[in-house]
């Protein structure tokens, strides 16, 4: 069954040096399901890649993080890449604009180091989820519950590991949003 997501408004938040294949790949594939996305950061026009072991391509920002509204939009997608996580973590707007999604009970995806950021937002203690090997025991420590799984959901959360999960995560991001803003 063909899913379309028109009508469905999602935030990608990054900040220079996110993953670029993990913002990239994601929101083609929102984008060809028929959904709005909009790239949100703390930079005004341009945000910075990072590919692998280089700086990547820059990526226009659609909405200024001083700008953009939690509640405009439907669900939210954290792509990974320590530089831009360590950069949003500070941002106390960042932190804000991810925990008003938990708080409304919107769906949000993370993969990689994106679910660095919960630790912030105070929204680990008690879910399951899966990261990034190397920052395991920060979400465990900040009470999350870590498996070691390509992909995890957990009321509405979705979250990955790595690049070589990334078809598995954007599969469940599309069910999960789907099923999320469609009950």
């Amino acid at each position: 069954m063909e899913l379309s997501m028109n009508f469905i408004k999602v935030a990608i938040l990054v900040a220079d040096g996110f993953e670029q294949v993990e913002m990239t790949c994601p929101r083609k594939v929102l984008n060809q399901h028929g959904a709005t996305t909009h790239v949100i950061s703390p930079n005004k026009d341009f945000v910075k890649g990072w590919s692998h072991l280089d700086w990547g391509e820059n990526h226009r920002v659609d909405v200024p993080l001083d700008m953009a509204r939690a509640e405009y939009y439907d669900a939210l997608l954290l792509p990974g890449g320590v530089m831009g996580l360590d950069a949003l973590r500070v941002n106390q707007r960042a932190i804000d604009f991810v925990r008003a999604f938990f708080v409304a009970g919107k769906p949000v995806a993370a993969i990689c180091h994106g679910p660095q950021i919960l630790i912030d937002a105070d929204v680990v203690i008690g879910r399951t989820l899966t990261s990034y090997s190397a920052i395991r025991h920060d979400l465990e420590n900040a009470g999350a519950i870590w498996v070691d799984q390509e992909v995890v959901t957990n009321n509405g959360l979705i979250t990955s590991r790595t690049t070589d999960d990334l078809s598995a995560f954007v599969d469940m991001m599309i069910k999960e949003f789907n099923m999320e803003l469609h009950h």
